[in-house]
């Protein structure tokens, strides 16, 4: 790295990833010394260990003596970056080092800054460490924030949050005289293996085009591509209308108030968030097991206002799940039936595994809450609209508890202003109220839908 900076007149901070492994350790620092003397125009400080102290991989003694050990055969200034907080707790460590580097990143703060807040919050950490450390430039080596991921309380990763937060630590940074390292250049999609989804969206360049982010004088949106999105949804709303119409030209009663404005309800919410619900999935799904755990979510959600709408006005009711995989003679002859009782599978499975993930490893989980609610809404209203006397299944009381149960914990573990985990803990209500409508056919007794 060094020698094509030198080529391009780019200047280095010279990291050593240190750890606790003490041969690897004194290998690199031996080799960053020896670059160090070769391109002095070049490498303008080195920085000693990453977050050392945060992640417990030495004791600050040892840590210190490193860095003292490092000092002593180097010509440009040494430091040691961590975040600020772990600065603030081994002050001891300034001795030690040329100046401070510290971390700043609002949006993994212990309790999240919001994005309209973060730059003022960078500046005013800035300035309580430099109070700390009399004497020493403060540098603030990471800072930014993501374009796309889930929430945190009330951080919100987008497009435009991005732009603002990037923008205003630069303005700040610029009226306090500070220099500042925003991370970072390119979107890493490596990181999404240890921090989810958002891990993936901290840079200034897209990964797949190396294209800028914000060209200057380009309006910035959150869905830069929103006039396909709602011409999606608006086609998905006209064929949901079109699929009730053709349900009902099956069954000789009059056609009810309640089930039209039922299928209103359904094309109105599904032609709405068909759009966020795809954008979501293009951006969440990593790998091909991501791919094909969000495509097949988004897939269902869509199918299933089409054959809810038609089922509502052909007087269909939600199956049960022994209907479909239960025993022979008991099992659906239906191929409509058959259908919406896949869709309904594939939609409660995957929706109860992405909250059973917010529950036990919410940090990393995305939510959402744009396919569960298109793909929830439609079950529960024919679940209940178009009901038959009969025994309550298990399975789907199992489900419909897990999915109540884990609703009330995302809300209590996220707090009240992620309104992402509020919307998700909603529909996941929603769609577990649908499984507990469900009743089996054992028993039952075929009922006209309500109203008719």
């Amino acid at each position: 790295m060094p020698e094509i900076a030198s080529q391009t007149g780019l200047k280095v901070l010279l990291g050593i990833w240190i750890g606790n492994n003490r041969v690897k350790n004194a290998r690199l620092i031996d080799t960053a010394v020896a670059l160090s003397h070769k391109y002095p125009d070049t490498i303008t400080a080195i920085i000693v260990g990453n977050e050392v102290l945060l992640h417990g991989d030495m004791t600050p003694t040892d840590l210190r003596e490193l860095l003292l050990s490092v000092k002593a055969r180097v010509n440009v200034p040494v430091t040691y970056a961590d975040t600020w907080e772990y600065w603030l707790r081994y002050r001891e460590m300034q001795d030690a080092v040329d100046f401070v580097t510290i971390h700043v990143l609002p949006y993994w703060d212990n309790i999240p800054t919001r994005a309209e807040d973060a730059a003022a919050k960078v500046a005013e950490i800035h300035k309580q460490v430099a109070a700390a450390f009399p004497g020493k430039e403060v540098l603030i080596g990471e800072t930014g924030w993501p374009s796309m991921g889930r929430m945190r309380e009330g951080a919100l990763p987008s497009r435009i949050n991005q732009a603002r937060v990037l923008s205003g630590i630069l303005d700040v940074a610029k009226r306090d005289h500070f220099r500042v390292n925003l991370i970072e250049a390119f979107d890493a999609s490596w990181k999404r293996y240890w921090e989810g989804t958002v891990g993936g969206y901290w840079g200034l360049f897209k990964a797949d085009h190396r294209t800028l982010k914000f060209p200057p004088g380009v309006p910035i949106s959150n869905y830069p591509k929103w006039k396909l999105l709602m011409g999606g949804g608006m086609v998905l709303a006209i064929a949901i209308f079109a699929s009730a119409w053709l349900g009902r030209r099956r069954k000789p009663w009059k056609a009810n108030l309640p089930s039209w404005i039922a299928v209103g309800v359904l094309a109105t919410v599904s032609g709405a968030l068909l759009g966020i619900a795809f954008d979501k999935m293009t951006y969440e799904s990593f790998g091909y097991g991501g791919w094909l755990r969000w495509g097949a979510l988004l897939a269902a959600s869509a199918a299933a206002p089409l054959l809810c709408a038609n089922a509502l006005m052909s007087g269909r009711t939600l199956p049960a799940f022994l209907e479909l995989i239960g025993p022979s003679h008991g099992r659906t002859q239906s191929f409509p039936t058959l259908m919406l009782g896949l869709v309904q599978m594939v939609i409660v499975v995957i929706a109860t595994g992405a909250a059973l993930g917010s529950v036990f490893d919410p940090r990393w989980q995305d939510l959402p809450f744009a396919s569960v609610t298109m793909g929830g809404i439609p079950l529960l209203t024919l679940s209940w609209l178009n009901r038959r006397a009969g025994a309550r299944p298990i399975a789907e009381t199992v489900f419909a508890a897990i999915l109540g149960f884990s609703a009330l914990y995302i809300v209590f573990i996220e707090g009240v202003q992620n309104w992402q985990a509020l919307w998700t803990s909603g529909a996941y209500v929603l769609l577990g109220l649908s499984m507990y409508g469900v009743r089996s056919k054992e028993g039952a007794v075929q009922v006209k839908p309500a109203g008719s």
